[in-house]
């Protein structure tokens, strides 16, 4: 004969519980869903939001889930191909980017271009990208995403295609062709998390994002090592360029045929949303202070990063010959590719890792992780960028720690934006976040690091150790932003408790501002509480 267990019993069992996976085994026939919104626990002397999405009170029990049929349909194979096919598109777009970079030096001699012209070549690229981010980010919140994603790698794949035939003496083309392929790029990475996020929820949400973040730092260290080893093979860095236009075409037809656009929210469970006009949309953004503070410290690893993967490999070029070694561009490439590839990958990992673990013990995990990878790479990009002359091998091995502290934060970003943005903004918010990071980070790293390297060198008769000292100073400016960055995240710890408790309320159709009811209080008016009858076997299957 089965008994009935107390709720207070059951509230005590499921705050025992380490991860939000435990909910998932309550049994959907033993649960009662009441319309009231509750908060799961207490964290920092406030009351925050459950980390499971459409958290809702069930009878009393704090943080269970509410009883939804979608929960059983999203998490199909198709969900997953999804993903599988926006990582492929995701990865192809970072090796388009980072294919000029690995053929940098090729470019340079045969357009016969300074080192602020070259890093002219990736800010105007990043301008384009960062400026049309915001139009594919409202269309995204509005039309099929589907359409839009498969119309704009069409458009990047065709101009990068056509950027490889343009001859020297039309350096303005090749910028001009260059800008294009931004245009294009920025239609797919703005929209492309937010079908993730209707796709999957909670932890398995993070993951996704994890998977999907990973082909930030593969796809640019392939487009390090396929670049120069193309260039090198055919005898043409032109070459190089025409790799990702067939992989692009390739992803059109799986985004056309296969690729899943769904109900904008889906995940979340909440009430349906209408959009609002473009004022509204951008002033809920600037108020939300978790994204604005967010948004400022990923700019700044934006710089760094930006400045490190387009000067980095000259950089330690420059080192190289200083002491009288023989060069082999190719052989730095790919050991700049190598460090790329591995450092991002491990960083994506501890990142979204470390922050699902301390999510069980704090709700403001999510930016702490960030910061501390921010500002854990300070000491490393600085020792990196000062033994570079003497200790090649322990310069490499700093860079790639630092790169790897920087990674941390990329899925994790990504995640705080879904979850403290309701639905209906999250393309635009990623496209506004895209076009800051963008504007003031990797858009203008290269140039600014390149501009400060001529003027060291700026009438001076020019030398192999003049141009190692002059990026070499130049360089130290990554250093300061990065810690200026990871004071920004430090911030983003103390709003995001209110800011994801403000999303989830309005999200499900509640009032921005939280009930002032405790949990102990009586029925809502108008109609009684439901009770909640679990049985034993039923809590057996929780605690198993």
């Amino acid at each position: 004969m089965e008994k009935t267990v107390d709720v207070i019993s059951m509230r005590e069992i499921i705050r025992s519980s380490r991860t939000t996976e435990a909910y998932e085994h309550l049994p959907k026939h033993a649960l009662s869903v009441s319309d009231s919104s509750e908060r799961d626990s207490v964290v920092d002397g406030k009351t925050v939001a459950s980390p499971l999405p459409n958290s809702r009170r069930v009878s009393g029990v704090e943080g269970c889930p509410s009883v939804h049929p979608v929960r059983d349909k999203i998490h199909s194979r198709r969900s997953y191909v999804c993903v599988g096919i926006l990582f492929f598109l995701n990865l192809i777009n970072y090796m388009d980017r980072f294919t000029v970079a690995g053929v940098l030096t090729d470019i340079k001699d045969y357009y016969e271009l300074g080192n602020s012209e070259a890093g002219l070549l990736q800010t105007i690229f990043v301008i384009s990208y960062m400026v049309m981010a915001p139009v594919f980010g409202y269309l995204g919140d509005r039309y099929s995403r589907k359409l839009i994603i498969g119309c704009g790698v069409s458009f990047w794949s065709l101009t990068t295609f056509l950027g490889s035939f343009v001859p020297s003496g039309y350096i303005g083309v090749f910028m001009v062709l260059r800008a294009f392929v931004g245009t294009g790029e920025a239609s797919y990475s703005t929209i492309a998390p937010t079908i993730i996020a209707d796709l999957f929820f909670s932890s398995m949400r993070s993951k996704m994002l994890a998977l999907f973040y990973f082909a930030i730092p593969v796809g640019s260290g392939l487009g390090y090592i396929v670049g120069s080893e193309v260039a090198n093979l055919f005898g043409n860095w032109k070459w190089a360029l025409r790799v990702t236009p067939v992989l692009g075409l390739l992803s059109v037809f799986l985004t056309f045929t296969t690729l899943h656009d769904p109900p904008r929210g889906q995940a979340d469970g909440g009430s349906p949303l209408k959009n609002t006009n473009l004022k509204e949309d951008v002033q809920s953004l600037a108020s939300n202070r978790s994204f604005m503070w967010s948004t400022g410290g990923v700019t700044c690893v934006a710089f760094a990063v930006g400045a490190l993967a387009w000067w980095a490999p000259t950089y330690m070029t420059c080192a190289i010959s200083v002491n009288g070694s023989n060069v082999d561009r190719n052989k730095v490439n790919f050991i700049f590719g190598v460090i790329t590839c591995v450092a991002g990958i491990t960083g994506v990992i501890l990142g979204s890792a470390s922050a699902q673990y301390y999510r069980r013990f704090s709700a403001r995990a999510d930016p702490i992780v960030c910061a501390f990878g921010v500002l854990g790479s300070v000491p490393l990009v600085f020792g990196g960028i000062v033994v570079a002359q003497k200790h090649t091998s322990i310069s490499w091995a700093l860079i790639f720690f630092g790169e790897t502290f920087l990674c941390m934060n990329w899925p994790v970003v990504a995640d705080m934006l879904l979850y403290c943005v309701i639905p209906t903004r999250r393309a635009l918010a990623g496209a506004l976040q895209i076009l800051a990071s963008h504007m003031f980070g990797d858009a203008s790293s290269p140039y600014i690091i390149g501009a400060v390297s001529d003027a060291v060198m700026k009438g001076q008769s020019e030398s192999n150790l003049l141009k190692f000292v002059s990026l070499q100073y130049a360089l130290y400016i990554t250093t300061f932003v990065l810690a200026i960055g990871g004071l920004c995240f430090i911030v983003t710890a103390w709003y995001i408790i209110e800011d994801r408790e403000m999303c989830e309320r309005l999200t499900h159709g509640e009032s921005a501002t939280p009930s002032m009811s405790s949990d102990d209080s009586g029925p809502a008016e108008g109609g009684e509480e439901p009770e909640l009858s679990i049985s034993v076997n039923d809590v057996r299957n929780l605690i198993v």
